[in-house]
């Protein structure tokens, strides 16, 4: 004989039922029933950064959006409408959460100046002026007369969409002769 979930569900229930009115105590048993998780959170729909596929993931945060309130990741599963995964997530996906809530994760600009052992802690204006003017540098010093620049390359990330890549392509082909070029979906 085979029992099916509905048929397991009216069994327990009318256990429970019979349990309460032969004079068991079943408070403590509903004083355990919590609230879940992802009761009061917020769903933020994204896609996983590990790959090239695209999964959706969906971001549960607990916070109310106050300019105060910073919000605290509780759970990330997979997105069941996304036409990719359809909810599923491979182990990589599934563990995003300890990516994001992890107090050794990075969040500064870090620096580690050339011949050092030692990183620092920089600003982003101070990197950013410094990866412009490396760019440059390099660019004046290795340019050649085709306007082909080989010793920089670019890679655009999994998440990114086919406008983001055709700005891309814009920005660092045409605008500076940067000739290696990559998208992670052809990785």
């Amino acid at each position: 004989m085979t029992t099916s979930r509905r048929d397991f569900f009216k069994v327990t229930t009318v256990g429970g039922v019979a349990a309460s009115m032969l004079g068991f105590d079943l408070t403590q048993a509903q004083a355990e029933v919590r609230e879940l998780k992802i009761a009061r959170t917020t769903e933020t729909r994204s896609t996983c950064p590990y790959c090239a596929v695209g999964c959706g993931v969906i971001i549960h945060t607990l916070g109310d959006k106050s300019a105060n309130v910073r919000p605290a990741v509780v759970h990330i599963e997979g997105d069941p409408d996304h036409p990719i995964n359809q909810g599923a997530l491979c182990p990589k996906g599934a563990t995003i959460k300890h990516n994001i809530v992890n107090d050794r994760r990075i969040t500064r600009p870090m620096y580690r100046a050339p011949g050092s052992g030692k990183w620092e802690e920089k600003s982003w204006d101070f990197m950013i002026d410094r990866i412009a003017r490396l760019l440059k540098d390099t660019r004046d010093s290795k340019l050649r007369e085709a306007n082909a620049l080989t010793a920089v390359g670019v890679i655009g990330g999994c998440t990114d969409n086919n406008e983001n890549n055709y700005l891309l392509v814009k920005a660092f082909r045409a605008g500076m002769g940067i000739i290696p070029m990559e998208q992670q979906a052809r990785i």
